[in-house]
This record gives C-alpha cells, sequence and structure tokens, in this order.
C-alpha cells in the first residue's frame, strides 16, 4: 500500500532578505524557520532543505540496511548513521556522504560494508538522490 507524506513551505520576502517555515504536516512534529543564509551561511537555528534531505536520507539508509541485516540472519544491536548533504551556492547539492557505524553480532566486517553498499543502492531515497554522487564510509563498532 502507498503512502503520501505532507510538508507545505510558507515563504515571504525576496530569496536574499526573505524568510519562511516548513511545516511537516503529516506527523505533526512541527514547524522550522527557514531562510537563504540558514542555508547557505550559518544554520543559526534554523533548517534548510539540505538538513532535511540529510535527516530523510539517513534514517532511509539505516532501515534499508537494518533489513538487509535481519533478513541475512543477523539484525543489527545500533546503527549509528549520519548524513552530510554538500550545498555549494549557485551550483546545488554537489555530493551526499552517508556514514554508517554499527554494532551486529555474527558478521565480519566485509559482509557490514557490502550489506551497508547494498543499502546505498537501495534505500528509495537514495534513489530518488540518484542525480548526485553518494559517498558511503560504513564500518563495526570496534
Amino acid at each position: 500500500m502507498a503512502t503520501t507524506r505532507t510538508a507545505q513551505t510558507t515563504w515571504q520576502g525576496s530569496l536574499q532578505e526573505g524568510s519562511g517555515s516548513v511545516e511537516l504536516q503529516s506527523s505533526g512534529v512541527g514547524t522550522f524557520d527557514v531562510s537563504w543564509p540558514s542555508r547557505a551561511e550559518s544554520a543559526n537555528g534554523k533548517t534548510s532543505p539540505e538538513e532535511l534531505i540529510a535527516a530523510a536520507h539517513s534514517s532511509c539508509f539505516s532501515m534499508a540496511l537494518s533489513a538487509a541485516l535481519s533478513k541475512a540472519g543477523t539484525p543489527p544491536t545500533t546503527l549509528e548513521t549520519s548524513a552530510e548533504v554538500e550545498l555549494t551556492p549557485g551550483t546545488g547539492i554537489t555530493g551526499i556522504k552517508l556514514t554508517v557505524v554499527g554494532t551486529v553480532d555474527g558478521v565480519s566486517e566485509e559482509q557490514f560494508v557490502d550489506a551497508a553498499n547494498g543499502a546505498k543502492e537501495n534505500c528509495p531515497v537514495s534513489k530518488a538522490l540518484a542525480g548526485t554522487t553518494i559517498t558511503l564510509d560504513a564500518s563495526l563498532k570496534s
């Protein structure tokens, strides 16, 4: 069964001087302020499209990796995933770096890296972001 999630942004003013807010409507978890300076310079307590993409990508990837490891009979104890989305003003999103450190019993480092690469290629957010370079650093917690 398909699901749909909704967010709405209200923007006022020009790009440089204006500001807006994005409401996560489906979940109702909140409304977050956005502005161009918080996107292209320092966050200053506001979010950005790139931060929201990073949140979506890190959570989707973690779910995909958990599913793959569980299907192989080695469910993870913990996956700690970060996503860094790089924006170059005037160019756009120029790359995404996923980093995952896992605690998984019964798998070698090589098996974990293979599973992580599969998750990177197959999670729905990675597929949606296929127009940019996505890199991965995967390791088991020592």
